[in-house]
Formats: C-alpha cells, structure tokens, sequence
C-alpha cells in the first residue's frame, strides 16, 4: 500500500460549505462514476485505504460496484450524456465534500473537464486528463495528426469521394470509442453505404499483434509507468484473459504519445505491429482502463498512485512491472434484500 501520512488540505469554498471543510480531521472521500464497469470496481479494490471513504455512482441501481461500498455511500446518478449530468456531480460532491473525483466512462470525461475549475473551487481535484487532450484523444484524425512526427502513426485520410485506396485498409469513425463502426476493406464495395463526408476515416492496414500499454502521467508529465499487455481473449469488448509483456518498443511509443498530446494522470494506449514488427498507435482511450488489476498485479498500482498524488502525496519517478499474466470470471456480491431494494431511494441526484 502507498505512504498515507500526507493529508489533504481542505480547500475554501464560500458558497458552499462542505463537509471537508467543517471536520477537517475526517478522512479524504473519492467519488468513483461508472462503477458497473470493470475500471471502476477495479479502482475501488485497488486505492482502497484506511484514511480514504470510497463512494460509488452509477445511472443504474444495481450497477455490482455500488455494492463493493458502504449503503450510505452509493449514489444514482444520471447518463454521461444527460445535460445535467456535470452539474449533478458537481452539487453531489459539494454536498459530501468529495476530495477526489474518479469518472470512468467516456461520455463522462469531457462534461466533467469543463467543469474541473468549478470542481476545484470547492476542493474536488478531478482525476482526468485535460479538456484539450480529451478533445484530440476523442477525435481520431487529429490525434493521427498531432502524433505524426513524435511516434510510428498509421497513414490516415479523411474518406471522401476522390480519397484514393489501397486494399486493404481499415475505414473507422472519426469520434467514437472502442471498436464500433471499425471494417476491414478488400474492396470498392465494401464501401458501400458509407458517407464520404469526412465523418469516416481510411487507416493503413496493420496486420500484425495487437497491444495495449497502460499508462500514468504525473501532474508535471512525467510518465511514471507505461505497462504494455497482450488481450489474449476479449468478450463484449472486455479483455477475459491476457498478460503483460517487457516490450521496449511499445513503451517507448506509449511514451511518446503521452507527450505528444500532454497526456496526465491514467490512460490506455493501443497499439497494433505492422508486418515488419513495428508498433504503431491505434488510439488512446484518456480513461481508466478495465485492466488495472493486471496492471497492479504486475507491480504498478496505477489506481493507487493516481489517487496518492490527488491527495498531495509524493509519487515515485518510476515503477517496474513484471510479466504476469490474468484470466477473468464472474463474481458475486450478495447482500440484503432491503439494502438491495433501498439502493435507489437513498440516491442523491
């Protein structure tokens, strides 16, 4: 476990008191979002701490992270895409005096990061890249073009009608996360359908192995460790099975990309070999990954040093990993019918 013998100095906020501020000798809150979702149960496991209060939020009731934390501490709250949904969290972590706030899904990132100087204000430090690196990680043909020149880029094109082919080659959205609307082309006609209005993109083909390296960057840039992993087996968009892996080549591009769009604090870079090796950038995803309990295992505690340097604790200039390799399965959480049931009715909105 991380050194805890740095505390959080309450900020002041004149407007609205929180509970930070009139029991100072309580312990630090972290407010974790998405915790249906294997980043957010991983992180709760993971920075779990004697001085810390974990909470939990979900737009579901019975998301199964909700229940990894005391009754009193899981919340409701609306979609990622709900128009209230910043303002919401705001008024929650007012309201509880949350030190820290943890978002873990996509559509949450940027309503929250506009948002981050009005977190700030009221003592919440937001555990999230800036607004300006989601803005180039969230749209693809800009981060092709911001990281061309510091680190192996695939060719990208915009797809219009007088784009020339070569076959073949990957057409994906330009904003989008995961894998979906991504195709292989072989041919003219697999084209068909698709809008040539720049809102599609044409990728070189890389055909070989495909890698993700996850990745925490400290507060002044510093990449405190990079963690490349092979997804041996993916169900629903979710690795099940896989391992780590000392690949130079692929840190050092991990890396590369970090500083090339100003990455901060815990991110995903993805990476696939063209045929003669060569490890080139795929896309970054600027959030928890789901595989944070790999990582950890392999000795870097991405969740535990984000939250220690939230906190104003010092954070090691960098952390080895080993290979270790993880298979996954279900889990489950029993509880009591009238904790289940009442799950909701407590949520503050």
């Amino acid at each position: 476990m991380l050194p805890s013998d740095l505390a959080l100095a309450p900020t002041r906020d004149d407007h609205a008191p929180s509970t930070a501020q009139t029991d100072p000798g309580r312990p630090a809150r972290v407010l974790v979002t998405g915790a249906g979702g294997p980043a957010a149960i991983g992180f709760l496991q993971l920075a779990s701490r004697p001085d810390v209060e974990m909470f939990a939020a979900d737009m579901d009731p019975v998301a199964s992270g909700l229940y990894l934390v005391p009754q009193a501490r899981r919340l409701v709250v609306p979609r990622g895409d709900d128009p209230d949904f910043a303002d919401s969290i705001l008024r929650i972590c007012r309201r509880l005096g949350i030190s820290v706030l943890v978002p873990t899904v996509d559509s949450e990132l940027l309503p929250l990061a506009r948002i981050a100087h009005l977190l700030a204000a009221q003592g919440t430090t937001l555990l999230s890249a800036p607004a300006s690196t989601l803005a180039v990680c969230l749209d693809k043909a800009e981060l092709a073009q911001v990281c061309e020149g510091s680190c192996e880029v695939p060719a990208t094109s915009e797809l219009l009608v007088d784009t020339p082919m070569a076959y073949p080659s990957i057409v994906k959205p330009r904003t989008g996360s995961g894998s979906r609307g991504i195709r292989l082309v072989h041919e003219a006609e697999d084209l068909a359908g698709l809008p040539r209005d720049g809102s599609q993109l044409v990728q070189e083909y890389l055909p070989g192995e495909e890698l993700s390296v996850d990745v925490f960057v400290r507060a002044d840039g510093a990449v405190v460790a990079a963690v490349p992993r092979r997804r041996d087996r993916v169900d629903s968009g979710v690795a099940v099975a896989g391992r780590t892996v000392h690949d130079q080549q692929c840190i050092e591009q991990a890396v590369a990309v970090c500083r090339a769009i100003g990455l901060r604090g815990i991110a995903n870079v993805q990476l696939r070999r063209r045929s003669d090796g060569t490890p080139a950038l795929l896309e970054v995803n600027p959030r928890l990954p789901g595989s944070l309990v790999l990582s950890a295992a392999a000795g870097a505690n991405l969740a535990g040093l984000a939250l220690a340097e939230a906190l104003g604790e010092s954070v090691p200039a960098f952390i080895p990993f080993r290979e270790v390799a993880m298979v996954r399965y279900l889990a489950d959480v029993v509880v009591e019918i009238d904790e289940y049931a009442d799950t909701e009715v407590g949520a503050l909105r």
